[in-house]
């Protein structure tokens, strides 16, 4: 089932829009008016703020006592029919716009609305998160631009610092959980080769004969030349170093000989690695180079008590290294 804050995206008419923004500059002003009223009347109950309000202003302080102290809660009330109906209309404005996957969806997704028509001072000051949702709103419609004003540059930067030093003291505790939980683990190796490396044990071998095959052909394809150049001076070393050709140069036209066996035994030699490294790519050496890893491959994963050690040190030391990477305050060096 989707959650409530997923809405079906849907443009709205721009007259629709400006009727939206209207209506939503006129809760706005209740809104502040209705804080504002909170607000005094609270400081109103202290009695210091009260003596100096009547010495400084008798009259005002005696209408103020009467007609809006004395009755501050229907006056209150005033406000929430109105947030009431506002929380309504734009309930059924949502209905007719299908702006929400389902219609039920609007009280949770404008939950700060719903709260702040609750008659009670801890749920009034969510009334306040509406202006938030208007200058939102605005800043869509390209009329301001937030991130021109200093005050939002500063709840920026801190909401940043914030949320970097909260992500980082939760990575750093779920890395440390990660370390514990593997140094008290017993044979993590012989766990991760039996439910990861086992299982694609085909797959694993054919991707390294895949990629010997890979590697050699293209570096013998890139080294052509000089492959066979160091083929043809090891063959013309080799036979100059001979004692039997040696002899044979000695001898009557055998010096001819020899030069025409050492150019044969080059060109055969070349010939000879030239068809090994082609034959690489064939179904045959493929076949091959899976049978001996495979028959190795099992030996290769043979672990004991020194592996599973090693093992789990390398994952260790792995985890610290990332926890000293996330315990590096960036908002630092970004601010400074």
């Amino acid at each position: 089932m989707p959650t409530p804050s997923r809405t079906v995206s849907r443009p709205l008419n721009p007259a629709l829009e400006r009727l939206h923004l209207v209506w939503d500059l006129l809760v706005m002003v209740l809104v502040v008016a209705n804080l504002t009223l909170l607000l005094f009347d609270s400081l109103f109950l202290l009695p210091p703020v009260n003596d100096a309000f009547a010495a400084v202003a008798p009259g005002l302080h005696g209408a103020y006592d009467r007609h809006v102290h004395a009755n501050f809660i229907e006056i209150d009330l005033v406000f929430v029919a109105v947030f009431v109906l506002d929380v309504l209309l734009g309930w059924a404005a949502a209905i007719a716009e299908r702006r929400y996957h389902r219609w039920f969806f609007y009280p949770f997704v404008h939950w700060y609305d719903v709260l702040g028509c609750i008659p009670l001072s801890g749920f009034r000051l969510l009334r306040i998160l509406r202006v938030i949702s208007l200058l939102t709103r605005l800043q869509r419609l390209g009329l301001i631009d937030m991130r021109r004003w200093q005050l939002y540059a500063f709840f920026a930067k801190y909401y940043d610092i914030l949320m970097e030093e909260l992500s980082d003291r939760v990575a750093l505790r779920l890395l440390g959980n990660m370390q514990e939980q593997i140094r008290s683990s017993d044979s993590l190796s012989t766990r991760v080769i039996d439910r990861v490396v086992m299982p694609r044990k085909q797959q694993l071998i054919r991707e390294l004969s895949q990629r010997l095959e890979e590697m050699t052909g293209n570096a013998y394809a890139r080294n052509r030349e000089e492959t066979m150049r160091y083929v043809s001076a090891l063959v013309g070393r080799t036979v100059a170093e001979s004692q039997e050709i040696r002899r044979l140069r000695r001898l009557p036209m055998g010096d001819a000989v020899a030069r025409s066996m050492q150019s044969s035994l080059s060109e055969l030699a070349c010939r000879l690695v030239h068809e090994a490294m082609e034959g690489l790519r064939s179904p045959e050496f493929t076949a091959l180079v899976e049978r001996l890893a495979d028959s190795g491959f099992d030996t290769w994963l043979q672990v004991d008590e020194h592996t599973d050690r090693v093992t789990e040190q390398v994952l260790v030391d792995m985890l610290e290294l990332m926890k000293e990477q996330i315990a590096v305050k960036q908002w630092r060096r970004r601010y400074d």
